[in-house]
């Protein structure tokens, strides 16, 4: 950045751009020396650092101001509010820190205010309210706290977006929402919104696009969402919503609408959006039934009478009030006793968020000092411990710090996960960074417990520590395997096109798949995870991440950007590893044979040969020592032989189509979902016959 002080001299310079370069360095102080007539400064997409120099506000001719996607850190300069005739401000994707100053309240010319993705803290200022102009304001992806000030819903000229998202603001959604009538574009996703959604919602008429997902949000769907026709994005998912879909969804246009993981019951219609399994979500209601066929929905039963159904309430109603009040009274009894007893172990962790932090003294108490007894995994990047705080069990991954980018990843897994909730994706509770009793840096990441391991131990075991353990993972059938392909293609489906900002996993592999009791699958470690700035499929905010040897995609070693087709060749290698049980590095894999080629090669006539033996045992898993021939014969005999065959080799065109060589002609990730159900429903609906 020293050519600044060299354009000084330039007193009619007018606008100054010198975006999207590889500029480095910080921004010097100087630059509020800059002419006076200049109206435009243009830095976003460089590499600078360092903190924004209070000198900038000596321009007070700017009316655009750009700095976006840089690596500016520190606290936004108390002096910005004297850039009076700013109309445009770009401060996103950065480092920004501490509170948002009150003096952009000063800023009443801003039409465009961009501060998303930062580290900003604090509650907004109500002083937002004097910035009548705003048509676009974007606060999203930071650790801005509290309820939203009702001044900010009275800026009556916005109309393009209003983005809250990522945050960890809390309290209702304010009444005052309605008065945003113009408003296009409204997200408040992956906050700590509760209460029941405002009826005012309905005044928004003029919304597009209205994303609530990922908050506490109670109740029914108000009815005066039926006003909102022309909406045609609509994210409810990951709340507490109840009662019945609304019937008048079914009427408008939308291309999108997500309900997915809420407490919706009975029957999903049929018309409209509904008739389109592929526009709509509502995956984790487990009360629905119904709707197209392509949602793999129960049929839902006859209607009963009113008269029963009434009694049935009232039943249950009763009993309810009955239970819960003894259940009040007995868990306030065992709660003050267990708070007496011992106060220090208490630990919930549903009211974690991802940035709660946990003290070092707690883990090392809940561990025994790191004691080898709670270890259960090691990696490069540090090793795993497990732990109990109070009745929960818990996952601790300590960093090894001497390694180089593991500070690094710390930021980027904590980032990552604080972002986004799905059943399938692993939950971090807290985080440690503090200091250890030897005065030495100490980072930690908690995460729910997965007492089934990683799927790298049911796929690869080792004898002896299986037979030390559980012996539980001498391997996994056909179902189960189908059914974690899908657990994990749900979670990239996920963050590849429902995150608000799309995120690439980059490190895809068996050791990062981890089981719950229930043999979910859960994607995790997330350390080299990159959050996508710009929409462009192909395009990320990192350039050659390689991920691991064997599951990365050959791209990424010619220097290409980390994007969603990366992750979809890793999700192909892991299929097809899962289904072959070879490991892509295996030392038959030379001289232009990989992974890829040699199940390509067996398609279809000798898939049998190459799938994990174990898949071709009985029902109840027993492992037959046969030759190829042999196993193929006897499953061909059995009833369900040829399902489990053809079932397999769909299984393996999946695993090549996704690890083709060049990146478009990988499949996309909505449509590996889609076969992967495909497949399972033939399985099991064949299963069923005679």
């Amino acid at each position: 950045m020293d050519f600044i002080p060299s354009l000084i001299n330039c007193t009619n310079l007018l606008q100054l751009g010198v975006e999207n370069n590889q500029l480095k360095g910080s921004l010097p102080k100087s630059i509020g020396n800059l002419s006076a007539t200049i109206s435009a400064l243009g830095f976003n997409l460089n590499h600078i650092y360092g903190e924004i120099p209070s000198e900038i506000s000596h321009l007070a001719g700017l009316t655009m101001l750009d700095l976006a996607k840089n690596e500016f850190h520190g606290r936004i300069p108390y002096s910005i509010g004297n850039l009076q005739n700013l109309q445009k401000l770009s401060l996103d994707s950065n480092w920004l820190e501490g509170d948002v100053p009150n003096t952009i309240g000063n800023l009443s010319s801003l039409i465009h205010f961009y501060l998303g993705e930062n580290r900003l803290q604090g509650k907004v200022p109500v002083t937002i309210g004097n910035c009548q102009r705003l048509l676009v304001l974007d606060l999203s992806f930071n650790n801005l706290t509290g309820a939203i000030p009702r001044e900010l819903f009275g800026i009556l000229a916005l109309s393009i977006s209003l983005n809250l998202a990522g945050n960890h603001f809390s309290g209702p959604l304010p009444l005052e929402v309605g008065n945003l009538k113009n408003l296009a574009e409204l997200d408040v996703s992956q906050n700590d919104f509760s209460g029941e959604l405002p009826t005012t919602l309905g005044s928004c008429n003029s919304l597009v696009a209205l994303f609530l997902q990922g908050n506490s949000f109670r109740g029914c769907v108000p009815s005066s969402l039926q006003s909102l026709r022309g909406l045609s994005n609509l994210d409810l998912s990951q709340n507490n919503l109840s009662g019945k879909i609304p019937k008048y969804l079914a009427k408008f246009s939308l291309n999108n609408l997500n309900l997915s993981f809420n407490d919706f019951e009975g029957e999903v219609p049929i018309e409209g959006v509904f008739s389109n399994a592929t526009a709509i979500l509502v995956l984790g209601n487990p009360r629905l039934c119904g709707g197209v066929p392509e949602l793999h929905l129960p049929t839902c039963t006859m209607k009963q009478s009113k008269k029963h159904r009434t009694s049935l309430r009232i039943i249950l109603l009763v009993s309810i009030l009955s239970v819960a009040i003894v259940a009040v009274v007995v868990s306030e009894t065992i709660f003050c006793c267990s708070k007496k007893k011992n106060k220090d172990l208490t630990f919930d962790s549903s009211s974690m968020n991802a940035f709660d932090r946990i003290s070092y003294n707690r883990l090392l108490k809940a561990t025994e000092g790191f004691s080898s007894t709670y270890l259960i995994g090691t990696g490069s990047s540090g090793s795993v411990y497990k732990a109990i705080l109070g009745e929960t069990t818990i996952a601790v991954k300590v960093l090894n710090l001497q390694r180089q980018g593991v500070s690094r990843s710390f930021t980027a897994e904590c980032e990552a996960l604080g972002r986004i909730r799905h059943r399938n994706l692993i939950k971090i509770l807290t985080f440690c960074s503090s200091v250890d009793f030897q005065g030495n840096d100490f980072k930690a990441i908690v995460y729910e417990f997965m007492p089934r391991g990683s799927l790298e131990r049911w796929l690869h075991p080792n004898p002896e520590i299986e037979n030390q353990q559980d012996n539980q993972a001498v391997g996994l059938n056909l179902l189960q395997r189908i059914n974690i392909a899908i657990d994990v293609a749900s979670a990239l489906d996920y963050l590849h096109r429902h995150c608000h900002t799309p995120i690439i996993h980059c490190d895809l592999k068996p050791s990062n798949i981890l089981l719950d009791a229930d043999m979910v699958a859960h994607v995790g470690d997330f350390g080299l995870a990159r959050l996508m700035l710009e929409m462009n499929p192909n395009q990320s905010s990192s350039v050659g991440v390689k991920g691991t040897i064997g599951y990365a995609a050959p791209e990424y070693g010619l220097g290409s950007e980390v994007s969603r087709d990366g992750d979809v060749y890793s999700f192909g290698i892991l299929l097809l590893e899962m289904m072959t049980c070879k490991r892509p590095t295996e030392s038959m894999f030379e001289a232009g044979l990989n992974l890829h080629t040699f199940a390509k090669m067996a398609i279809p006539d000798h898939v049998m040969d190459i799938v994990d033996p174990k898949l071709e045992c009985n029902d109840e898993e027993e492992v037959i020592a046969l030759t190829s021939n042999q196993r193929r014969q006897a499953t061909t005999r059995s009833g369900n032989g040829c399902n489990k065959n053809d079932c397999l080799i769909r299984m393996i065109k999946i695993g090549v189509a996704c690890s083709m060589e060049s990146p478009q002609d990988r499949l996309d990730v909505s449509n590996v979902v889609r076969e992967l159900n495909i497949t399972r429903d033939i399985f099991q609906e064949r299963r069923k016959k005679p």
